[in-house]
């Protein structure tokens, strides 16, 4: 299969000519990780600031002939250390985004979510995949398919309005979002489709806002307007979703990974309801994927620094 990725071409072209987002790289100490914050420095999307161990980030710079030398690097003993550091600076001030580098997920995600010295907000914190699928038109989001395992109906109203304003700060004015389920009726057997019902519910009473929701729908009539009308779906959503809601983290990670490796996809990774994105990569990434990642993280850095400035201004 041939990747065909001009919809994250066109994500990158829209970071273009904006400010550079300074960014605290926790623990950049492989070549994926370090390659991919410089690599973004280079497009002019982020200013990283190193913070790891200064001998193991100078190797690895060393070893992959990478050049460092223009970047602030703060040493950190480990990598519980630079999560803890790295955080500290975006609470200080000194960094806009967070990027994780090659630590666990869960070791960076830890110094985050900390009480007295993390980054939480009132709102749940959750993750989005940003999907490239060459077959598709647009984007599509998928969440949550990292952080939160079996979610409740009042945390999947934070996950569902993360994913709108990250709709938002991709260019999407009025996203369509559909709630997933293995159905598109609902049935009092399957926790899913009630919840489907009540979160379109809640977005008539304008307790999420900012999109158009319909639910629940099967995979196939969210995505393929052909399918939704052989089963005489009517909605503005069915056929046309830009986000897809899962019920769980393993229905959430199986479609990803089924898309990337049967669809031939790419996927961008960032968690919201911090307070800022937190760039997540992999190691398996591609540099697109990498840089696309970095794109997104650095257009909802702007949105809420513009959505900050006009809330002062009011």
């Amino acid at each position: 299969m041939v990747n065909n990725h001009e919809k994250y071409e066109m994500l990158l072209a829209r970071v273009q000519g904006g400010a550079a987002i300074v960014t605290a790289v926790a623990h950049p100490c492989d070549e994926s990780s370090l390659r991919g914050a410089l690599e973004a420095a280079e497009k002019g999307i982020l200013i990283p600031i190193l913070v790891g161990p200064r001998g193991k980030i100078e190797k690895v710079a060393h070893d992959f002939d990478l050049d460092i030398s223009s970047f602030q690097l703060v040493d950190a003993p480990h990598s519980h250390a630079a999560a803890e550091a790295a955080v500290k600076l975006v609470r200080e001030g000194k960094a806009q985004l967070l990027m994780k580098g090659s630590l666990h997920t869960d070791e960076l995600m830890g110094a985050v979510v900390k009480r007295e010295t993390g980054l939480r907000t009132e709102r749940r914190l959750s993750h989005c995949f940003i999907m490239d699928v060459p077959e598709l038109d647009r984007v599509i989001i998928i969440t949550d398919a990292a952080i939160n395992i079996f979610p409740t109906l009042e945390e999947k109203v934070d996950i569902v309005q993360n994913a709108i304003d990250l709709a938002h700060s991709l260019g999407m004015e009025n996203p369509k979002v559909a709630i997933l389920s293995a159905m598109e009726t609902v049935n009092p057997k399957v926790q899913s489709t009630i919840e489907a019902a009540a979160l379109c519910k809640m977005a008539d009473r304008g307790q999420i806002t900012g999109a158009i929701l319909d639910g629940p729908l099967a995979l196939d009539n969210a995505i393929d307007l052909t399918a939704a009308k052989i089963k005489k779906i009517d909605s503005p959503v069915a056929g046309q979703a830009d986000i897809l809601v899962v019920p769980d983290i393993e229905a959430g990670n199986m479609l990803a990974k089924s898309l990337t490796f049967m669809a031939g996809a790419d996927c961008a990774g960032i968690v919201l309801g911090a307070r800022v994105p937190i760039i997540l990569t992999s190691r398996a990434d591609s540099v697109l994927a990498r840089l696309a990642s970095c794109a997104v993280g650095a257009l909802v850095a702007r949105a809420r620094e513009v959505n900050t400035s006009k809330a002062v201004s009011v």
